[in-house]
């Protein structure tokens, strides 16, 4: 009896072993999780890079100055085909550096597979260095409640702009989504009247 228990603890160290090495050797080889990609808008050289590779890339149809397509904003026929603005007065915010990034690599949100789109895929044009360059260019152009706003969406809020504990400033009046996301994290007695700074 004492036998078939240390060869069924020796059974499950090794198989254990196995697993600690598998899970380390898929990680060195960039399968075990996946890479969350966030463009750093606070990094100068990045928002340079950014701003050249817009011009390049994106203004023709985003707009020299980040204004987007006319009529962007309208819902009629041709809703999801013109070219939304990607500064403060668009919607570019509400969206993490993750799926800012999925869907200038692959013309998609990666949650919305099916949905139409015609944003064109620069994977075969833009590195991914670039993609994350032209992120933090568009980011850096918005007011700190929108970035604040923005990183909430990040993991553990990256991105969030270190000027967002020294500077005034509110969150937009169109984030209630993001607060009341928020709010789980931020701990009991917090409320969206409250970080807005109504009674």
């Amino acid at each position: 009896m004492l036998n078939k228990t240390i060869l069924r603890r020796s059974l499950l160290g090794v198989s254990g072993a196995a697993v600690a090495v598998a899970v380390v050797w898929l990680g060195m080889r960039g399968l075990a999780a996946p890479v969350m990609h966030l463009a750093d808008a606070n990094d100068h050289t990045k928002v340079e890079l950014g701003k050249h590779s817009y011009r390049l890339y994106c203004a023709s149809c985003h707009g020299r100055s980040l204004k987007g397509q006319p009529l962007w904003q309208l819902n009629d026929k041709d809703a999801g085909r013109r070219a939304p603005a990607h500064d403060a007065s668009g919607h570019t915010w509400q969206h993490s550096d993750e799926a800012l990034f999925q869907i200038t690599k692959y013309g998609r949100f990666a949650s919305m597979p099916g949905r139409p789109s015609r944003m064109p895929a620069f994977k075969d044009r833009l590195s991914d260095d670039q993609i994350l360059a032209i992120i933090a260019f568009i980011k850096r152009s918005w007011p700190i409640g929108l970035r604040a706003s923005q990183a909430m969406l990040n993991p553990r809020y990256a991105g969030m702009p270190p000027e967002a504990s020294r500077a005034a400033w509110r969150f937009p009046p169109t984030c209630r989504e993001t607060l009341a996301r928020a709010g789980s994290t931020l701990g009991p007695g917090f409320s969206v009247e409250r970080v807005e700074g109504k009674p």
